[in-house]
């Protein structure tokens, strides 16, 4: 079958890109489809288009019907920062047909060619927080509302296409109930007297918007250089997070640990599950979403690790003994059964903290990259 791809140029296109995964992932029970509105806004109005270019195609078959989909990017902070020529794909979905994949890949790699890039790789978002990695293990599990779901097809396709993976992201599962361990509570007692740490109140922090600033630019500096493909945030997509993310937030799962100074020394960021709340939402918080979202976020029995880590100046201190013990301690108060970890790199010496605990691998993720010919 021939299939004609064009570029997404109407509100009636974006609707269509927006939705069609609905389509194609209806009946399946592993599939969390996001808002309707937030993919809008992060395909037209998101703060890092500030600095990306970004360009949107639909595949559809004879009749009109749509097939396939991607978007693909260009940071040029990433190409600078990395000394690379690459543009990123992503909102890439499709129907089990190579040719669908072929033709739209052919189509964002023509574009990327005339904008002087080499290689393309994905799937990605346009910064380091967006939704991405393409699932390649865990295909029976629910996906947590912050990341990718795909049919096992989508890695054999690519890889038929000539993509080799670039990098794998894991994410382990585990009680979250398990409580502290005797010697690492005494570890972490000493440690924060040592060092006169104290652990902030976080609902008196997430309103002081200088404070969330500095948590920020906290997170930068502790991903940068440690964390393989991490752009660090511009001033405007901290902004930005600050207005999406901070206010939603539960201080019972949250935890930032402040030094002698008042400077950020270790945080961690969790939510509930919302992967069936948003299941039930199909997409629309009105008219009924909104309730089974805020039913959701006052349940913990199943958590997700957002965003955890260590100022430089504290890394390799043995402060994790100190904020994970923190994190065990206050899952225990609000009756947290399970957590899952968020991505991280499987080659980032980080997840080694998982150790110690009784874990399992849950989900792999890759990106994948090939030379533009």
């Amino acid at each position: 079958m021939l299939y004609k791809v064009r570029e997404v140029v109407s509100r009636r296109d974006l609707r269509k890109f927006i939705r069609f995964p609905e389509v194609l992932y209806k009946g399946c029970d592993q599939y969390v489809p996001p808002l309707h509105k937030g993919q809008e806004h992060d395909l037209m109005h998101s703060a890092p288009l500030k600095y990306c270019k970004r360009r949107m195609w639909l595949a559809e078959d004879e009749s009109g019907k749509t097939v396939g989909r991607i978007c693909a990017m260009i940071n040029p902070r990433y190409n600078e920062k990395y000394g690379t020529r690459r543009v990123r794909f992503g909102w890439f979905d499709l129907i089990n047909d190579i040719e669908v994949a072929r033709a739209l890949f052919d189509v964002a790699e023509t574009w990327a060619k005339e904008q002087g890039m080499d290689e393309i790789h994905g799937p990605l978002y346009y910064n380091t927080l967006g939704r991405q990695g393409m699932l390649v293990e865990g295909f029976d599990k629910l996906a947590p509302f912050s990341c990718l779901y795909n049919y096992p097809y989508y890695a054999d396709i690519v890889r038929a296409l000539g993509f080799e993976k670039e990098c794998d992201w894991i994410q382990y599962r585990m009680p979250a109930d398990q409580g502290e361990d005797d010697k690492l509570r005494a570890i972490s007692d000493r440690l924060m007297q040592r060092y006169n740490l104290r652990v902030a109140d976080f609902d008196a922090l997430k309103k002081d918007r200088d404070m969330v600033r500095k948590f920020f630019r906290t997170y930068n500096e502790c991903y940068d250089g440690t964390v393989y493909n991490f752009i660090p945030f511009t001033e405007d997509e901290i902004e930005e997070e600050i207005d999406q993310i901070m206010g939603q937030l539960d201080s019972r799962l949250c935890c930032v640990l402040m030094d002698s100074e008042d400077e950020v020394a270790a945080f961690g960021i969790s939510i509930p599950c919302l992967s069936r709340a948003m299941q039930k939402a199909r997409g629309r918080l009105f008219p009924f979403g909104w309730y089974h979202v805020l039913k959701a976020m006052n349940d913990f029995t199943n958590v997700d690790l957002m965003l955890e880590g260590a100022a430089p100046k504290w890394q390799n201190t043995g402060i994790s003994a100190v904020f994970h013990g923190q994190m065990a301690r206050q899952f225990g108060d609000c009756g947290a059964r399970w957590a899952l970890a968020n991505p991280q790199i499987e080659t980032n010496t980080a997840v080694n903290v998982w150790a110690r605990y009784e874990h399992e691998l849950w989900l792999r993720r890759r990106c994948w990259i090939k030379k533009i010919k």
